[in-house]
């Protein structure tokens, strides 16, 4: 088995297919996997050996992906890390990995070299580098067979900061990636008409897995662009191309701002948020607007997906996750690990194919993150309803205790978002002599809109018990976000305490 295989296939039955198409360039089939056998076989004159790590440290392009392929191709280990990491966060991260070969820009070059005088980078690959991807593939051949790897060898490392802000390195297998894969392309029902959408970072688990590998299994085209940029986001829908669009909710958010938005989607068909919780008012909006479910599905980088919420649209359920995924287990159990029953919160944990081996060089991390039997934890809380829909309540960390009593910052969100003036909003739990923790809101306004907080404060209190009520509210011009379009409360609470000192 090898992740790759997935690649060679495509090319087998669509050679000449659209696979990549990034401004005016256009890859087919054939010249994506002959572009990763050189690649590969490059790699290869260098020395690379099945189960060695080999790092990607780049913007999303055409290359990137043609670099992955050919890493997996060898049976190396891709080490995929955000192409944004500079100084000391990109340093410790090599330095945990120590992958032999890094691919990156030039702008990397300094601090990468530093790393390759102690010993720790063999050879750095780019523009200025020990040599450019262009000097690589003229080393290799255009044809090569993928390694075979066992069906849990490892494929790729992805770095995950998580809600702790801790980095771990999730260990994903041919296997998992693989049924992650296949899972995904069939809840979406692709086919190899689909052109998908991607700005997601592909060193996270929503634009590699989800829509990088999935597109690429199924023999789609990736429409491509390095990060998020609303005016080419709309340029490339107004073009009437893309069918799949995949994003985060800050952006249907802005999205819902545009007075002709049915009209610049086009003939897109599939909408799919991840990488936060979606807000219950914002899906009834965009289905208002559009006539598309924004179709969700849960998951974290160490196992995805673990539900998806829409195979059948007619079932789909606002505010849930869905049903596990086909081949998944989940269960709900409490902090000693016990089971819960139907209708109880607790922690998700779930047993799969997807599951991760663990962390790079992390043992008790590892251990930390199972209970016996393959059972990894979530972190979030979650409840199952009689239908088998799972809902997550919040992550198990962000729980506020106010005066003795459990506040979910979820919940005090959804109800925030149904009041007109607001488009953003995070939740967190604050230092208080008098109630221990006091429930605090950061709120951005709606552009135009100015928000009036003993009116805000009025209307949540018809929404919300007493004690759920903000004591406290922000309003701000920006709230701060990860590459993947989440919002960092844990970079608000570090903020504001720092404030406080």
């Amino acid at each position: 088995m090898n992740l790759a295989k997935n690649l060679e296939l495509s090319s087998f039955y669509f050679p000449e297919r659209l696979a990549i198409r990034e401004d005016s360039k256009e890859w087919t089939y054939s010249y994506l996997n002959e572009r990763a056998n050189r690649i590969a076989t490059g790699l290869m004159k260098l020395d690379v050996k099945p189960g060695e790590l080999v790092a990607l440290c780049a913007m999303n392009s055409a290359d990137w992906i043609a670099f992955y392929f050919g890493v997996l191709k060898t049976g190396a280990v891709a080490v995929t890390l955000s192409g944004l990491l500079t100084g000391d966060e990109l340093t410790n991260l090599v330095k945990h990995s120590r992958p032999r070969i890094i691919f990156t820009d030039k702008g990397k070059l300094q601090e990468l070299n530093k790393l390759k005088d102690d010993g720790i980078v063999e050879k750095v690959i780019c523009e200025g580098g020990d040599l450019d991807l262009d000097r690589l593939i003229d080393m290799g051949e255009p044809t090569f067979e993928a390694i075979d790897r066992e069906r849990r060898d490892v494929a790729a490392i992805l770095y995950t900061g998580g809600t702790t802000g801790v980095p771990k390195g999730v260990m994903l297998t041919h296997e998992g990636i693989l049924f992650s894969s296949c899972s995904i392309a069939y809840y979406e029902r692709s086919t190899e008409k689909d052109v998908a959408l991607c700005f997601l970072p592909f060193n996270h688990v929503f634009g590699q897995i989800h829509i990088m590998n999935s597109t690429i299994l199924t023999a789609g085209c990736l429409e491509l662009l390095p990060s998020f940029d609303m005016d080419r986001v709309l340029s490339i829908l107004k073009e009437g191309r893309i069918t799949k669009f995949f994003s985060v909710p800050t952006v249907y958010i802005r999205l819902l701002n545009l007075p002709d938005l049915k009209k610049i989607l086009g003939p897109l068909r599939y909408c799919f948020s991840a990488g936060a919780a979606m807000a219950m008012e914002i899906v009834k909006q965009w289905k208002e607007r559009t006539g598309i479910t924004i179709a969700e599905s849960y998951g974290m980088t160490e196992a995805m997906p673990i539900t998806f919420n829409h195979y059948y649209p007619e079932r789909h359920v606002v505010g849930t996750v869905g049903q596990p995924v086909l081949g998944m287990e989940v269960q709900i159990r409490d902090t000693s690990g016990n089971i819960l029953e139907q209708g109880h919160e607790g922690e998700v944990c779930v047993r799969g194919p997807s599951v991760m081996n663990g962390y790079l060089n992390n043992p008790e991390g590892t251990e930390a993150a199972f209970w016996k039997g393959g059972w990894v934890r979530s972190g979030d809380i979650g409840v199952y309803d009689k239908n088998g829909y799972l809902s997550i309540v919040d992550r198990l960390k962000d729980l506020i205790i106010t005066g003795g009593e459990n506040v979910y910052p979820r919940e005090v969100e959804e109800a925030l978002y149904t009041y007109p003036s607001v488009e953003e909003c995070a939740v967190i739990g604050l230092p208080d002599k008098e109630w221990g923790e006091r429930v605090v809101a950061f709120i951005k306004p709606k552009a135009g809109e100015s928000i009036d907080k003993d009116k805000l404060k009025a209307f949540l209190k018809t929404r919300l018990s007493p004690f759920k009520v903000p004591k406290e509210y922000n309003v701000v011009n920006e709230l701060p976000k990860s590459q993947a379009g989440k919002i960092l409360k844990r970079e608000i609470k570090r903020q504001q305490l720092e404030k406080s000192k």
